[in-house]
């Protein structure tokens, strides 16, 4: 679907403002204007519009502690980029402002060279607020991940039994750690947000983002979810995008660090990043963090990072994550193992742990979330944008027709000088 379809038969990011709506406003809030986890109305557009940076309300959380030292300063040179101009991919005219609105933007950061020129929020979201990175999430286990590999404590090649011997009997009893990596495992599992039959669901139940039906006697944790999966083809033939391999690489992380995933990205990334606050994951029935989806942050602490990335690991003064890892992820994956997956928007691309990588001209990387979550790292350019969003699509293809070129003219401007 097209964001043009979408918006035709939705309303506009303006009339769907959460704001304006009146969600969750008053003492105790009107039936009409209520939005429960149980009866999954979170879900439901326009009502997600609210609930994505509200996720604290809804499900249960641990906090990843920013520590006790100051933020990290994130020096400000304001421009007004709002009149850069693009063409969609369907060929409409476009301004960076515009993108804003029709994709249903809650909030934007924009880095050059290390500056913050552009920051703007809308909806609900605010500056100290978190909202939840969907996949976002992936790529910071794969950085965490990265870290431990440099660190020579997970063995990219080694089975992943060597780390989790409970997978034995389940799908990743034979697939390789960085298979898992670079989700080129044969899996039975299906992603696919628009059926409801999808395993996508039940992994929803068992992590803790849907609830549990009167009837249903599947997995209720996330470890006991991914026990059971089954194979299907070959592991490290092709690419498929498919969460229970980011699940998995966090439970090896786990395992070799000893420490929870909340724990870990706090020690390795987020009080060396000089995070503004603290982030928080959501976690399932045992309170065990959602590796693949749960993480929430504040839009300019989702800037920090992406700036860590661009800076080849370095931020706040020091080597937070080693060189080595993020140059891994900037080089992208296998092309030729990425293009049977079939993403039009994404020409040429590829995955390389956790990351999405264009392989265009400026060699630019994405973490990506559903619903228009995302970090856009460009490095000729030298800018990062950090992006927060409610669309009420799920899948990127709605997105990607027109973020990615106002993202790719917005990076000439600046290269210009303009």
């Amino acid at each position: 679907m097209s964001v043009a379809t979408a918006s035709s038969q939705t309303s506009s990011a303006t009339e769907a403002d959460p704001e304006t709506l009146g969600w969750m406003r008053g003492f105790p809030p009107p039936a009409d204007r209520t939005i429960t986890f149980q009866n999954g109305s979170f879900r439901n557009f326009p009502e997600l519009r609210w609930a994505w940076s509200n996720i604290r309300q809804l499900v249960p959380t641990v906090n990843v502690w920013r520590g006790a030292g100051p933020a990290s300063p994130l020096p400000r040179a304001e421009q007004d980029i709002g009149a850069v101009a693009s063409t969609t991919m369907d060929g409409r005219p476009m301004t960076f402002a515009q993108m804003l609105e029709e994709t249903y933007t809650d909030g934007i950061a924009v880095l050059h060279r290390g500056k913050l020129i552009y920051e703007r929020y809308f909806g609900a979201l605010k500056p100290h607020k978190p909202h939840i990175g969907m996949s976002v999430t992936k790529s910071f286990t794969g950085v965490l991940a990265g870290i431990l590999v440099a660190e020579g404590r997970i063995d990219p090649q080694a089975p992943v039994t060597d780390y989790v011997s409970e997978l034995k009997a389940s799908a990743f009893g034979d697939a390789r750690v960085h298979e898992v990596m670079d989700m080129t495992t044969g899996l039975a599992y299906t992603e696919v947000y628009t059926d409801k039959n999808s395993d996508v669901w039940g992994l929803r139940r068992a992590n803790g983002m849907a609830p549990i039906p009167p009837d249903y006697d599947g997995p209720t944790t996330i470890f006991d979810f991914l026990i059971a999966q089954k194979k299907q083809g070959e592991h490290g033939k092709v690419f498929a995008y498919k969460t229970v391999n980011t699940d998995v690489l966090a439970w090896i992380c786990r395992r070799v660090s000893g420490l929870t995933l909340a724990e870990l990205l706090s020690e390795r990334i987020w009080q060396p990043m000089g995070a503004e606050e603290d982030a928080h994951y959501h976690v399932d029935r045992i309170g065990t963090e959602s590796g693949g989806g749960g993480l929430s942050t504040t839009l300019r602490d989702l800037a920090r990072f992406g700036e860590t990335m661009r800076n080849h690991g370095r931020f706040n003064g020091r080597q937070i994550v080693p060189s080595q890892v993020v140059e891994d992820i900037a080089c992208g994956g296998d092309p030729a193992k990425f293009a049977p997956a079939g993403y039009p928007t994404l020409p040429g691309a590829s995955y390389r742990n956790q990351w999405w990588v264009s392989h265009n001209p400026h060699g630019a990387y994405m973490a990506r979330g559903v619903y228009g979550q995302g970090i856009y790292v460009d490095p000729k350019a030298e800018m990062v944008i950090a992006r927060y969003a409610s669309h009420p699509v799920a899948g990127n293809a709605a997105n990607d027709p027109v973020t990615l070129p106002a993202y790719m003219a917005l990076a000439k401007s600046l290269m210009a000088g303009g």
